[in-house]
């Protein structure tokens, strides 16, 4: 097997554990630093990962997967998000609105409509 074989080997076993293939939503939040500072970006995603964690630990709830982005060129009122399959792209994703986002939409299919700033469905 050479290098890049083994790369890719490495990489399917990785995506493996990771459960790719079941999650039914999947979150990209933008950390700033032209959204919102980093020091409110990572406030954010530290949010975000422990509701992700608490929600994939729950029997019966959705599957979710969660992305750390630097940018998602929507440079105001961050942090910004967007979440697929919908494509609903959110604002203002502070711990407290990403509590509401998690609850209402990840889990519960419902966008929190007074923080959508856009939306590009995907398939």
């Amino acid at each position: 097997m050479d290098e890049h074989d083994a790369r890719l080997a490495a990489a399917r076993e990785a995506a493996q554990q990771r459960e790719i293939g079941s999650y039914e939503r999947h979150i990209f939040l933008c950390t700033g630093p032209d959204c919102c500072t980093p020091e409110e970006g990572q406030r954010a995603w530290e949010r975000l990962k422990s509701l992700a964690a608490k929600v994939n630990r729950t029997p019966g709830s959705p599957k979710l997967y969660r992305t750390k982005v630097g940018c998602l060129r929507i440079c105001a009122a961050g942090p910004t998000g967007v979440v697929y399959p919908e494509g609903t792209w959110y604002a203002c994703l502070t711990p407290e609105n990403l509590e509401r986002v998690a609850a209402e939409h990840l889990v519960g299919g419902r966008e929190v409509e007074e923080l959508v700033i856009g939306r590009n469905p995907l398939g």
